[in-house]
């Protein structure tokens, strides 16, 4: 116990000796379920603000040395994390990497815009509306982050990040920056190469259309009026909850035909207005969560033969078992 605990002091010593150096903030002990859109999760150890490249690849250096888990989270609205939350550091990336940059098209090029990984979604599409670039307008009321959006190709009403991306700047786990073409990241459907080959994304340029202003906001209207009328955003959840289980199959389609809306354990619920979407009903735990997927991909595999996949990222011990 007492190596335990002078490994963890040392730890300490040096996280706060490498934070002081790049100003960035250390907190301690902090309470998961304020930083995810589920509400769900224990104390993670360690988190890190990062503001700075220098700091992130000193950081990532000391993890790798002492074999320290980590885990980069962005505004983290795809995750489940577990009710004894995480032992070990969470790296967030804030300001410096939420800057976005809209470059002027050179002759015969398209427009770009240069997005901070920490950006919000939101915010992106909005500046893409701005300078009238259509592209974005399906993206627009995802309420993730740029990084995450690239991490798992996010998408939604025909839209999806692999359409626009042209390149991604990076840092590997020793520390090293890299940039890689959009070919080169392993773009398919909710999923990224940086799944296999974990690294933290630091900024992504995206190649936009010209457009009508008048037209790329109304398109964001109506995309936004859908979200409002079809999800049950009243409550906290990860989003959907299943990938799509096969070219023409949907999740949501598949739990609403089993019979399953409204089915409760503990505090989660799959939602009564939409059966993509296992929700944070009242004090759900990571476990009443778990245990509600189970049982939702048990009866839609025995009544349609698909096998529903989790789509959130699982944080910590979390108990779950792919099949």
């Amino acid at each position: 116990m007492n190596a335990s605990h002078d490994k963890g002091n040392a730890m300490r010593e040096m996280l706060l000796e490498i934070c002081e150096r790049y100003k960035m903030k250390l907190l301690e002990q902090v309470p998961l379920s304020e930083h995810t859109s589920f509400h769900i999760g224990g104390h993670a150890d360690y988190w890190i603000e990062v503001n700075d490249k220098e700091g992130l690849s000193c950081l990532l250096k000391l993890f790798s040395e002492t074999s320290t888990s980590f885990f980069v989270m962005g505004r983290g609205t795809n995750i489940l994390a577990a009710d004894d939350g995480f032992r070990g550091v969470i790296l967030h990336l804030g300001e410096h990497f939420a800057v976005n940059e809209f470059r002027e098209q050179n002759a015969g090029s398209k427009p770009t815009l240069c997005l901070g990984a920490a950006s919000t979604l939101v915010k992106a599409a909005k500046i893409a509306e701005e300078h009238s670039l259509t592209g974005m307008e399906g993206l627009s009321g995802i309420p993730g982050s740029v990084g995450g959006a690239l991490y798992m190709n996010a998408g939604a009403y025909g839209y999806e990040m692999r359409q626009i991306v042209t390149e991604c700047e990076y840092m590997t786990y020793d520390g090293e920056l890299h940039t890689a073409a959009a070919d080169a990241l392993g773009l398919a459907y909710r999923h990224s190469r940086f799944m296999e080959e974990p690294a933290v994304i630091l900024s992504v340029t995206v190649e936009l259309e010209r457009g009508e202003k008048s037209e790329i906001t109304a398109k964001m209207q109506d995309f936004l009026k859908r979200r409002n009328d079809k999800q049950p955003l009243n409550f906290p959840s990860a989003g959907s909850t299943f990938k799509r289980p096969g070219e023409n199959a949907y999740a949501s389609r598949l739990i609403d035909e089993c019979g399953l809306k409204g089915l409760t354990f503990g505090g989660a619920q799959v939602s009564e207005k939409h059966a993509g979407f296992v929700i944070n009903r009242s004090g759900a735990t990571c476990e009443d969560v778990t245990a509600l997927c189970r049982q939702v991909r048990e009866k839609v595999k025995s009544e349609t033969g698909y096998v529903l996949e989790l789509e959130p990222v699982l944080l910590g011990d979390v108990k779950w078992e792919s099949e």
